[in-house]
């Protein structure tokens, strides 16, 4: 699912919350070289006019588009137009004093050294905010791209989008449509794949969202098409027909090119923030409830079956980005290299799931020389869904949510044909629609990726907040595992 960006000033809140700061520094610090370490907001006349400047701070900034393109300009622009902020900010606040007619009380040095101090640390605090939007290539805050074009295109549309790359985007790779070329690189950027296997490519690879540019996109549609079927956040070079496939579109500007975006749904940046709130909420809470749970299972697994408290598995989260999974270990040790023995007895069509009615490697799990199968330890664990507590630390750190589709294992996903990949455009979550809907009693891997599919195109906050509840309610009822 795509984060759509947001319009007019919420698309520059974080400098609009840096520069309020600044100004609120420039005003203590001025205060306390004139008066000593003194709380300036202590005094009527001075709080008063620290409510003002922010007032006047934030009309400043809307009137005169103070950080309208703050990210694209240069570092002389930038400073012309801080030099226009504080100026607006000081022009007011003199107005301000002259209108309750208190000017004589107030200190004029107070007021020019705020003033000084605002433009300084404003100015700065910009630059270095600029600079960590641009130049942050840690792979874990940046969007994977995949550039798709023609060769005639291919140099051009790179050099744009690296040159213009103000959105956290890390173009990793390009694919050719018209010729092979597969190897080579362009402008520092390899091509990955051609026509007959960038799909295949986007299938398997951490692939966030795909950039495609064609003089003439009519041959490679059905390319385009096979993209935003497979989930995939798809922008086009705006010279394509805007209604298809019935898919979430919008017109915006990635990396200076106008184009349509398409995306099986999107979030703005209100519902983005919100969700992400919830979940560092509620991974906090859920890491000290697991450490609480800790305190319990950690000896009767350990006494069960000596080895590790804790389990990690390498899973695929979204869209093919991978990450270690957390559980409490609930299995007997080596069971991973016992699955392909039981690979018969796997309830899940098509081997893309694995769910056995009664799995031997869990740790006490017998079956009695008269057929009769004993639960064990590890069976208790699995049907109070508490081997699930670890994955909080993943929604705190970011590679899961509360709420989303079950992260496949890496030879689960191997095996995906392309409308299976849809399941991946959103973050994995420790509960989700499909298993509110049945949990391990669902037998057809179609059904969880319909499930998965809908609650993607459903997605708003309130059918989080629903499935939550619903999942409660699931788990108290013992209704399969999680």
């Amino acid at each position: 699912m795509y984060k759509k960006k947001s319009n007019g000033w919420a698309k520059h809140v974080d400098f609009l919350a840096l520069d309020l700061a600044c100004l609120h520094f420039s005003f203590i610090l001025s205060y306390i070289i004139r008066h000593g370490f003194v709380n300036p907001y202590g005094t009527q006349l001075y709080r008063g006019m620290a409510i003002f400047v922010t007032i006047a701070d934030l009309v400043g900034m809307f009137l005169l588009g103070t950080l309208n393109g703050v990210v694209r300009r240069s570092n002389y622009k930038e400073f012309a137009e801080t030099f226009k902020q504080t100026l607006a900010v000081f022009f007011l606040a003199v107005l301000y004093l002259f209108s309750i007619q208190e000017s004589y009380e107030y200190s004029r040095v107070t007021l020019f050294l705020m003033s000084v101090i605002y433009l300084i640390t404003s100015y700065l605090v910009r630059i270095w905010r600029k600079y960590a939007i641009v130049h942050n290539h840690s792979s874990k805050h940046r969007r994977s791209m995949l550039a798709v074009t023609t060769s005639d295109l291919a140099r051009d549309v790179v050099a744009g989008l690296l040159q213009n790359n103000y959105d956290a985007v890390s173009l990793t790779g390009i694919a050719i449509a018209d010729r092979d070329m597969t190897g080579s690189v362009i402008e520092g950027v390899p091509v990955v794949a051609g026509a007959d296997n960038v799909i295949e490519y986007v299938c398997h690879e951490w692939v966030d969202e795909v950039f495609t540019a064609f003089t003439n996109p009519a041959p490679y549609q059905d390319l385009i098409d096979r993209f935003a079927l497979m989930g995939v956040t798809v922008h086009e070079r705006l010279n394509v027909d805007a209604d298809r496939l019935g898919r979430k579109q919008l017109v915006e500007k990635v990396n200076g090119y106008t184009v349509l975006t398409t995306s099986i749904n999107y979030a703005n940046t209100l519902q983005s923030f919100i969700k992400r709130a919830g979940d560092i909420l509620g991974g906090a809470l859920g890491c000290v409830m697991t450490g609480i749970i800790f305190i319990f299972l950690a000896p009767v697994i350990y006494f069960s079956s000596p080895g590790p408290i804790f389990f990690s598995q390498e899973r695929v989260g979204k869209n093919g980005k991978r990450f270690k999974m957390y559980k409490f270990r609930t299995m007997v040790m080596g069971a991973d290299g016992l699955k392909k023995e039981l690979m018969e007895q796997n309830r899940v069509k098509d081997d893309r799931m694995f769910k056995m009615e009664f799995d031997p490697r869990i740790i006490g799990n017998k079956i009695l020389p008269d057929g009769r199968k004993k639960k064990g330890v590890g069976q208790f664990i699995r049907d109070l869904s508490l081997d699930e507590f670890p994955q909080f630390f993943n929604v705190l750190k970011g590679d899961m949510s509360l709420v989303g589709t079950r992260p496949p294992t890496v030879d689960e996903w191997e095996k995906y044909e392309l409308h299976h990949r849809a399941r991946l455009a959103i973050k994995p979550g420790i509960t989700g629609m499909w298993q509110v809907n049945g949990r391990s009693n669902i037998t057809d891997f179609e059904e969880v990726v319909r499930l998965d599919t809908q609650y993607i195109c459903e997605w708003n906050l309130w059918l989080d907040l629903k499935i939550l509840f619903k999942t409660v309610a699931v788990v108290f009822k013992k209704e399969g595992s999680m």
